[in-house]
């Protein structure tokens, strides 16, 4: 190794000593600039290896806040939900209560309807001197349902219809030749429905089907 680098020396000095003055002063220069180049390039590299550090610094920064600023906008979109749903549950309620709030006091009326009603089945229609009192007690039964179908209030009259247990309560159960089971033949009292909410079932008489005959005796 070393009679090598000797020998490299060697040549080295045989060949600058071959040169003129002006070509060693070419050469010199050269040489100055292969290492002006290569400090640069080092130097060049450092400055690149710094700047790709901060720029993998920024990227990362980058990340996290886009990672944050989309956390954030989903929460954003959760709460707005959630605000949505309290406002339309709210109004739901508001309007329900708007609805109902009446149901004690037509329930309160519908006492008054049907003493009204009572009072025409009772009265002797064929004496004419009911016909004043008759017509009265009319116009206000009239005036009542009116008043009370503009907040409403609606009566259930299933007279001939099937019996249904959710708007009929059944007083009695009658057999009726001709009619089928289980279809209301009498209406004692109306029911009534406040927006479409029962307030009070309709009282009843229900037919019901003949007792089966025994034929083989």
């Amino acid at each position: 190794m070393t009679n090598e680098s000797t020998e490299n020396k060697n040549t080295t000095e045989e060949s600058t000593a071959a040169l003129t003055p002006e070509e060693l002063l070419a050469q010199e220069i050269i040489d100055q600039a292969e290492e002006q180049v290569e400090v640069q390039h080092v130097y060049a590299h450092d400055v690149i290896s710094e700047e790709q550090e901060k720029i993998n610094e920024l990227e990362l920064s980058l990340s996290a806040a886009q990672a944050t600023v989309n956390d954030q906008k989903d929460s954003v979109v959760r709460a707005k939900a959630e605000v949505d749903n309290i406002r339309r549950r709210s109004a739901q309620e508001v309007d329900k209560a708007r609805k109902f709030a009446l149901e004690k006091f037509a329930a309160e009326m519908l006492v008054s309807v049907d003493n009204l009603e009572r009072a025409l089945q009772n009265i002797d229609q064929e004496d004419e001197s009911n016909k004043g009192i008759i017509e009265g007690v009319e116009l206000t039964l009239q005036s009542l349902i009116a008043s009370l179908e503009k907040f409403g209030v609606k009566g259930v009259d299933p007279q001939d219809q099937p019996f249904n247990p959710e708007f009929h309560q059944a007083m009695s159960m009658q057999e009726v030749e001709g009619v089928a089971p289980n279809t209301v033949i009498a209406v004692m009292q109306k029911g009534y429905e406040l927006n479409g909410r029962l307030i009070r079932p309709a009282m009843v008489m229900v037919s019901k089907a003949a007792p089966a005959v025994d034929t083989t005796a």
